[in-house]
């Protein structure tokens, strides 16, 4: 079995892109097993000047021309060939380990189609308490027990973004969704934008092929996190973007959300009321990103969403 791995990176902070290269020049599985493909996604400083990847004769250097994340998954997939794919984030640093572990449970369960593991972070400051109960949001994820399901878009066994592990099968249906046009949405990130839902869409493709979808402990990475990412205003920003991709990646997969009607605004209202600070303010980011995506839906648009 041979791994591709895809970076896709747009203006990475070289001393996290360089710590990520690092730990992938640390792993135990041999070179002669994986190869590095890095998709650069029109960074303002070219990255096939900026890093060094002699180190790994399998390794190139692509450049995607439309800005986005999707358009740069995509790509990746395309001028990948490996029997598995694991994307890994330009502010992520494996276990050394991660990708030998990934072939060993690629073999060991068979009928699992997308999985990941824990993202552990790694703060330069520390950060306010008052923001533990958003790590999740920040791909922020440790746990002691392995799990998975057919479900797709359970949240307690949905992989992550993050170290996320893909069949070549799942990964070139998931392709297929754009190049036919099932998909015209675009549920990621574009340039400063903080929508978010491809990763969530590219795991569940496991269950469009019968396959199923997995956490694992054995799977550890270090999240790499600025101190910005721990502020208000860039909660509020990924909060309303996740719940406003969210309710459109549920649609698009034949699970709409209800409308909401009086019992439920007036629940929306008695929970906006409970919160206090910047909980209060975060919470009213959700509620902005679920009534634009209601809006959105509601006009029927096949064109891209709306970028927050």
């Amino acid at each position: 079995m041979m791994i591709d791995v895809i970076i896709c990176t747009h203006n990475a902070r070289a001393d996290y892109f360089d710590r990520c290269l690092t730990g992938l020049r640390a792993q135990t599985l041999p070179f002669n097993r994986w190869r590095l493909l890095i998709v650069d996604n029109l960074s303002d400083k070219p990255v096939v000047a900026a890093i060094d990847v002699s180190w790994h004769e399998n390794a190139r250097v692509i450049v995607e021309p439309t800005l986005g994340l999707t358009p740069a998954r995509l790509r990746g997939i395309r001028d990948s060939g490996g029997d598995l794919l694991v994307f890994v984030d330009d502010d992520n640093v494996l276990a050394p380990d991660y990708l030998e572990r990934a072939i060993g449970l690629a073999v060991a369960y068979p009928f699992l189609g997308t999985w990941s593991g824990q993202c552990l972070p790694e703060f330069e400051i520390p950060p306010p308490e008052w923001t533990r109960r958003y790590w999740g949001t920040l791909c922020i994820r440790e746990f002691d027990k392995d799990l998975w399901s057919n479900l797709p878009l359970l949240p307690e066994t949905m992989p992550c973004g993050a170290g996320l592990c893909v069949r070549r099968p799942v990964a070139q249906h998931y392709l297929g969704l754009y190049d036919r046009g099932v998909r015209s949405v675009i549920l990621d990130r574009v340039g400063t934008s903080l929508v978010s839902g491809g990763d969530n869409d590219l795991a569940a493709c496991a269950c469009d092929l019968d396959l199923g979808v997995g956490l694992f402990c054995a799977l550890k990475l270090t999240h790499l996190m600025p101190p910005q990412r721990l502020s208000e205003d860039y909660l509020c920003r990924l909060v309303e973007g996740i719940e406003y991709s969210g309710a459109i990646l549920m649609a698009e997969r034949g699970r709409p959300a209800p409308p909401r009607g009086l019992v439920g605004k007036t629940a929306d209202l008695l929970r906006l009321l409970r919160h206090r600070g910047p909980h209060r303010n975060i919470q009213r980011a959700a509620f902005r990103g679920r009534a634009a995506a209601a809006q959105w839906l509601a006009k029927g648009s096949a064109a891209t969403a709306k970028q927050i």
